[in-house]
């Protein structure tokens, strides 16, 4: 298994349930094949520059061990919300 490090942006205008249900929602999708080791919540900040005549999203660092073939189906989940602006995975080094 590899360490990997998620940045999710979720739209800001999200009520604070359906917003920590979706984060649910991700974290059991890499549950299936993985375990997440941490979750840093950086609350609503302003994006560096609109996105989809947005201004201001709500991030989220999410710290994970993974297969590295689990990687994709996560990220075609996190592509296929409508609520999520923005995403980015990367492995971390050992």
């Amino acid at each position: 298994m590899n360490k990997y490090e998620a940045v999710l942006i979720f739209k800001a205008d999200m009520a604070d349930s359906e917003r920590e249900s979706l984060l649910d929602r991700f974290k059991d999708i890499i549950a299936q094949d993985g375990e997440v080791t941490s979750v840093d919540d950086w609350g609503k900040r302003k994006l560096a520059y609109e996105i989809n005549d947005l201004k201001e999203g709500y991030y989220y660092i999410v710290d994970f061990d993974s297969k590295p073939e689990h990687i994709k189906e996560f990220e075609r989940r996190l592509r296929l919300s409508d609520f999520v602006i923005r995403y980015m995975v990367i492995r971390k080094e050992d």
